[in-house]
């Protein structure tokens, strides 16, 4: 059979080495490669390459494959297979397979799923596109493992780059590991525990992915201590930060939201109406209090402990914060020094966060009020916070007095803020309504001359 090799670097080299082997006739083209495998013809072009062959493979490299893929498609034989076995996504691949499909050839999207330099010819893959049948055959006369996937180009390179999420990962942490443990003299000592552990089967993986979840707000504060010893140790923590990133996300993915058509029933309420909804529990001390004229807002409680007169936390938060969160800050009362201002709250807006709870004192009010990010505070003061930690995110947070539970409802407005339980969310809700058309229609009553004296029931 007579295949073209498009691109003669160390792995089309191999794949070259292994078709010879076969018995095929080759020809390669790269223009810049220094040598040729022994027992390829190489040509001068992409068109003479590609000729009269049955099949081309294409290894060129994903910035070069689709200009190669354009190229050689006016030159193809009709029903000849174009093998792309670049690394790209899949709307990639299916701008590789465009041109070659219209020029009347099939296509194949092949995903290498091993080290070829070890594996060689014989490195298992995955395959999709209409020429997958005829491109499988090839590869499992060179003896590699094979497996089919769906007649889309993409499909097969769609599962190569979630393999690489866990392989390139996996390599990231070990290397970022290893640097650590060469800097604290403890290189054997931490290999000994990757070996014990990476032996991985469904039981491990199933555990780690789970514990991931249940265990995420803690693991994320140690992944943070270890950040901070890397740093200590000359080592650029990427991936532990990153790391600690993923676990806090996932630690306010799992908390459990009061849906969006209960906030939007407590929206319609006043702080007040929500108070006594809750037997005025729950309700701020007046010390905290609106920092400009500001409407109701209400969302999720974003919890952050910081340090007295330190914002790291805050920075910390608003990197894992969603749209429709409301920053509660546990400032421990100080007000010596303003750990928000104009700049945390321009970047909060840009999160979707609706609004912040600050137990501590906030500065750059005209910006806020200018901005439109409502803000409660203890205090103002013009002094700048620190910037040290530590700090606290996603766990409980007393705020005048008040425990806020990650996720609990916020109502706040003019008067204050109420704090909503948010496993108690939907049946304050409907008190909080019931009690603001109960008020409504005593007013309409006191408007209409007809209202009796009557008693509270609380």
């Amino acid at each position: 059979m007579l295949i073209t090799i498009l691109g003669l670097g160390e792995a089309g080299s191999l794949y070259a080495e292994g078709l010879v082997a076969a018995g095929h006739t080759i020809r390669g083209y790269d223009p810049f490669a220094p040598s040729t495998p022994e027992g390829v013809r190489r040509s001068p072009s992409i068109a003479e390459a590609v000729e009269g062959a049955e099949f081309v493979l294409s290894v060129t490299g994903a910035r070069a494959a689709e200009k190669v893929a354009a190229e050689a498609a006016a030159h193809l034989t009709a029903g000849a297979v174009f093998a792309d076995l670049n690394v790209a996504s899949a709307a990639t691949k299916r701008a590789i397979a465009s041109p070659v499909i219209a020029a009347g050839a099939v296509f194949a999207d092949v995903a290498v799923v091993g080290p070829v330099p070890v594996h060689r010819s014989a490195t298992p893959v995955v395959i999709s596109g209409t020429g997958r049948a005829a491109t499988a055959r090839l590869f499992e006369t060179l003896g590699a493992p094979v497996e089919i996937g769906g007649d889309e180009p993409g499909d097969a390179s769609n599962r190569k780059l979630l393999r690489s999420v866990f392989m390139k990962g996996l390599a990231a942490v070990i290397s970022e590991a290893l640097d650590a443990a060469d800097a604290a003299g403890a290189r054997e000592w931490v290999k000994k525990q990757m070996r014990a552990e990476l032996v991985l089967g469904d039981a491990i993986i199933d555990r780690l992915y789970d514990g991931t979840i249940k265990h995420a707000s803690r693991r994320g504060h140690e992944l943070r201590d270890a950040a901070e010893q890397l740093q200590q140790l000359g080592i650029d923590p990427v991936i532990t930060t990153a790391s600690a990133l993923l676990h806090e996300q996932r630690a306010h993915e799992v908390t459990d939201q009061v849906p969006d058509e209960i906030l939007d029933v407590l929206a319609g309420q006043s702080a007040a109406a929500t108070g006594d909804a809750m037997g005025r529990l729950g309700l701020l001390p007046t010390a905290i209090r609106p920092v400009f004229p500001a409407p109701t807002v209400v969302g999720r409680a974003l919890t952050v402990w910081v340090r007295a007169g330190d914002n790291r936390g805050l920075h910390e938060a608003l990197e894992q914060a969603r749209p429709g969160d409301f920053l509660v800050v546990n400032g421990e009362a100080d007000t010596s020094r303003a750990v928000l201002g104009e700049l945390l709250a321009e970047r909060s807006l840009a999160k979707g966060i609706v609004g912040a709870v600050v137990d501590g004192a906030v500065r750059d009010v005209d910006v806020l009020a200018e901005i439109g990010f409502p803000v409660w505070a203890r205090g103002l003061s013009p002094a700048g916070p620190f910037k040290y930690g530590p700090c606290r995110i996603g766990e409980p947070v007393a705020v005048g007095g008040v425990v806020v539970q990650p996720g609990d409802v916020i109502v706040a407005d003019n008067d204050g803020v109420a704090v909503v339980p948010k496993s108690q969310a939907p049946e304050i809700a409907v008190a909080a309504r019931e009690v603001t058309e109960r008020e409504a229609e005593t007013r309409r009553t006191i408007r209409a001359g007809t209202a009796k004296p009557a008693v509270t029931p609380h």
